[in-house]
């Protein structure tokens, strides 16, 4: 996971964002998160403001974002989606500190490692059965 702080200029976010080939950072303020930057912000930066360079990411980053707790289960990221409408969470532990970043495209592999379970049951249940 990628973090910054809320002062970070938005040249820098989207030079973190190429170089750690990442598509959200995750803002920080004394190790909590307090909002997430995505690769879309910033090019939706690029039209509403004259030096969009110099400007801070604390402008542009969606504040306080939803986050999940790392000892939930992972088929928890599709509770969130549908609750907050978003597509990245912050994964914090119990005291709330950053540890990761959960995405959409995890809870597509969480239902696809579902999903290969639940054949493998179907197909030891009943020999017969072939895909």
């Amino acid at each position: 996971m990628v973090t910054a702080s809320p002062d970070t200029d938005l040249e820098t976010i989207a030079e973190r964002l190429e170089s750690e080939q990442v598509g959200a950072i995750v803002i920080t303020d004394d190790e909590k998160p307090v909002g997430i930057v995505t690769d879309r912000d910033i090019a939706l930066a690029l039209t509403d403001y004259d030096d969009p360079a110099s400007t801070s990411v604390e402008g542009v980053m969606t504040e306080d974002p939803a986050t999940l707790r790392s000892d939930e289960e992972p088929i928890e990221i599709s509770r969130a989606i549908e609750e907050h409408n978003v597509r990245r969470f912050p994964v914090v532990d119990e005291d709330g500190k950053p540890e990761g970043i959960a995405t959409f495209d995890d809870l597509v592999a969480t239902l696809g490692e579902q999903l290969d379970n639940v054949a493998d049951t179907i197909e030891a249940q009943s020999p017969a059965y072939s895909p």
